[in-house]
């Protein structure tokens, strides 16, 4: 039966045998392990992740699709289906190691990595199928850096794998798509570091990101430009530098400069 999609919801559905397998290999998943695939749609995935022994907890919003999705997968023990929506689902009642595997709408991806990343139940690893440009920019490296590519990196070891032509979809969408695989830090990147106070400052940095950090800091960040340049200086950061050239390790020097003017 062809089950129509909903251009509202971004839905694409996959096929291709190839690629679905390949989402479950860079998950690693192994048998008993819980995955969490959120939008299953036509269950495509789902029956992969079954086939390698995950006990699927399958999220899916469109209430069209979950008579399908019970009827497809009726009867196997490993298969929970819940109607919600990731942005409101409670993390916390998943185990803890527990993985993400999934074909999101594009719509969805910043939102559902910082969601991801700031939860206090954070999955083991996740691997999603995203847009190829949304993907390379998660990955990207200082000289193309952005808020996305800095909060993936700040809490994930963050890789590209395979990508997915928009053929392989039904219907195309109209750019190709990319695996996008974050794997949990085993521990925190900078462990003295409060999230909040980072990002803070991150977003202040990129307010303008087509001035220099000087001008964009001290609008962000609302001082005055003597003082944003003594605090770049501190730092050794060059206030001719524009927010997305900086590494990570900048940022956080400019915190910890930030934090020893304020004492």
């Amino acid at each position: 039966m062809v089950v129509e999609t909903k251009k509202s919801l971004g839905q694409h559905w996959l096929h291709d045998p190839a690629s679905l397998q390949a989402m479950v290999d860079a998950a690693d998943v192994q048998p008993g392990q819980t995955v969490l695939e959120i939008g299953p749609g036509t269950g495509t995935l789902t029956e992969y992740l079954l086939a390698a022994g995950a006990r699927v907890v399958a999220l899916e919003f469109d209430q069209d699709l979950l008579p399908g999705l019970q009827n497809r997968f009726e009867g196997d023990a490993n298969f929970s289906l819940v109607h919600g929506d990731i942005r409101t689902f409670n993390l916390i009642e998943l185990p803890a190691g527990y993985k993400v595997v999934a074909n999101i709408p594009y719509y969805l991806t910043s939102n559902l990595v910082q969601l991801l990343s700031e939860s206090s139940n954070p999955p083991a690893c996740a691997v999603l199928l995203i847009q190829k440009e949304v993907a390379e920019r998660a990955c990207a490296q200082p000289g193309n850096m952005s808020i996305l590519s800095i909060t993936t990196q700040f809490y994930w070891q963050a890789s590209l794998g395979p990508l997915v032509p928009a053929a392989l979809f039904t219907p195309p969408p109209k750019v190709d798509s990319q695996i996008l695989i974050l794997q949990g830090r085993p521990e925190p990147l900078f462990p003295d570091v409060e999230p909040r106070a980072f990002f803070r400052l991150v977003k202040a940095g990129f307010s303008q990101k087509r001035k220099t950090l000087l001008n964009s800091l001290s609008g962000g960040l609302n001082l005055d430009k003597v003082t944003t340049n003594q605090l770049l200086s501190r730092a050794e950061v060059p206030p001719t530098s524009r927010p997305q050239s900086l590494t990570l390790q900048d940022w956080y020097r400019l915190l910890r400069a930030q934090s020893t003017a304020n004492r």
